[in-house]
């Protein structure tokens, strides 16, 4: 697991399902009197992680029912610090789809403007970020933040952005496969072809470049 994961934290060798099942028992009677008591404990299990999956269970430890009020743009520099020393899709992806994501939906006005920001970051996993937080939003995708978020890393040679872009454009083609064919074909040329690929992957009528270009 460490191999695969290319981790620097040593594994205890427990699997996602039963990970899961040891948080899911361990938090289920947890409750917080405010969110700073709830941001410090999971930054503490974080920061002082020995284990790959003691900083799983502080990612699980984030999302709890417990917390659920505390989800605001107020605990973004808590998910933006386990990105950033995280920094790594394990992480980054859980974090930016289940826990920015939702947040986003809740207040996209405050939270636009910051993945408006984070996707011209410097560091790439925040400009990942940006990019998939909308992954799983469905009908709520918010189509001109989606692109606005892709267009800094279109051009981009680093593979975590150019595989974000296509996943990011292959869920916006579950419901709206002409529009992400559209862009596919008016960008095919900035767009690299590993973003084409996983962009239109399940499209019935691909653009004819991203035919090509999978061959």
């Amino acid at each position: 697991m460490q191999q695969y994961m290319r981790s620097a934290l040593p594994y205890h060798g427990v699997n996602a399902p039963g990970l899961e099942a040891i948080c899911r028992h361990r938090f289920a009677e947890l409750a917080f009197s405010n969110a700073a008591s709830w941001q410090r404990t999971t930054l503490f299990l974080w920061r002082h992680a020995r284990f790959r999956e003691e900083r799983y269970a502080a990612i699980a430890l984030s999302g709890i029912r417990a917390a659920r009020a505390y989800q605001t743009p107020a605990v973004l520099p808590m998910y933006e610090e386990i990105i950033v020393t995280g920094a790594w899709w394990d992480y980054v992806d859980s974090v930016a789809i289940h826990r920015v994501g939702p947040i986003l939906r809740s207040d996209r006005t405050r939270m636009a403007r910051t993945m408006r920001s984070w996707s011209r970051s410097e560091d790439m996993w925040k400009r990942r970020t940006s990019i998939i937080c909308q992954v799983g939003s469905g009908v709520a995708t918010d189509q001109a933040l989606l692109y606005d978020c892709i267009e800094p890393s279109i051009e981009s040679r680093e593979f975590f952005l150019r595989k974000a872009i296509g996943w990011a454009l292959r869920q916006h083609a579950r419901l709206h496969p002409d529009e992400v064919a559209r862009y596919v074909a008016r960008n095919e040329k900035r767009l690299s072809g590993l973003s084409r690929r996983e962009a239109t992957r399940h499209l019935k009528h691909p653009p004819a470049a991203a035919t090509r270009s999978s061959r």
